[in-house]
């Protein structure tokens, strides 16, 4: 893979940090996008989401859009965040590796200055993961989860899957919780400016007790993490899953559910997040590809970035 992939954010040590990112320089942005998928589309019109997506042209031409309107932005964000479901094929499956060398070879297009960081979905390892098909992602679009920083701001990748089913690896799910409070120490260590979560899946889409589905949490593991990210002080957790766009808020702690990039399964259209991260807040706003790619951010946002500290 090219230098504009992960590998710039993440190493073998699951956190990155130059000097220099743990202060705060003034406000920046970045942006999210979630489930290109490649595949779902056609998978969905035929009604057959097993074995239904042996074609994603459409895919191919929405990721390219995406990919054409980061690259047009200026200021240039600090990085691009994919939360999950890269690709529809699940592991195993008979068209996966070619959606993926297809998704790579559109992201390959992503400006170089800007960093590709990747989540794990439950399509790209499996609604039951085991330690083989997380090993296999791991492979392709780097660790399944880790921590970096960015101009003060601590960000923490979660492999949300482990907490949806971890019965094919509990090992896997206790290390990366053993691991998710040594990072929360080291947050609280070097008071940062703010903690920001990327998973797949939504702890809740709209009500944080709302009642346990597909697309969210069991409702006692979603309570758990909740006080956990509450006590540390998380202020937002950004995820894709759902396909359509979500969101609410729990004690302070925001729960940001975005719509995909490929197949919408509401109202939505394809889009992408711009997230502007503030010295008190952190600002966003969901935008269609084409809104992106004609108009750009709007000029309320642009004035957030102007002002330094």
């Amino acid at each position: 893979m090219s230098a504009t992939f992960v590998s710039v954010l993440v190493t073998t040590h699951r956190t990155v940090c130059l000097d220099d990112e743990y202060e705060w320089k003034g406000p920046f942005y970045f942006i999210q996008g979630a489930d290109p998928q490649f595949g779902l589309i056609k998978a969905w019109a035929v009604g057959d989401t097993n074995n239904g997506d042996d074609e994603w042209k459409e895919e191919i031409k929405l990721t390219e859009q995406a990919v054409q309107a980061v690259n047009k932005l200026n200021p240039k964000p600090k990085f691009f965040v994919l939360c999950g479901d890269l690709i529809h094929g699940m592991p195993g499956s008979q068209w996966r590796k070619d959606q993926e060398r297809d998704l790579k070879n559109v992201l390959k297009n992503t400006d170089q200055n800007i960093p590709l960081v990747f989540v794990s979905g439950n399509h790209d390892i499996g609604n039951a993961p085991t330690r083989e098909t997380i090993d296999n992602y791991c492979k392709s679009w780097g660790d399944d989860y880790f921590s970096f920083w960015v101009g003060g701001v601590f960000f923490l990748v979660l492999n949300s899957q482990l907490y949806f089913d971890s019965s094919k690896c509990p090992e896997l799910k206790q290390a990366q919780d053993v691991w998710l409070n040594e990072q929360l120490a080291v947050a609280e260590k070097h008071k940062c400016k703010h903690i920001i979560v990327f998973q797949h899946i939504p702890l809740f889409l709209r009500e944080p007790d709302e009642d346990h589905d597909y697309f969210n949490l069991e409702k006692s593991v979603r309570q758990e993490i909740m006080e956990k990210f509450h006590k540390a002080g998380i202020k937002a957790v950004f995820s894709g899953h759902y396909h359509r766009n979500a969101g609410g808020s729990y004690r302070g702690l925001e729960m940001v559910v975005t719509s995909a990039i490929g197949c919408q399964l509401g109202e939505d259209t394809h889009g992408l997040r711009v997230v502007v991260v503030t010295d008190e807040k952190i600002v966003h706003r969901y935008y269609s590809l084409d809104e992106l790619s004609s108009q750009g951010m709007e000029k309320e946002l642009l004035d957030m970035l102007a002002k330094q500290i």
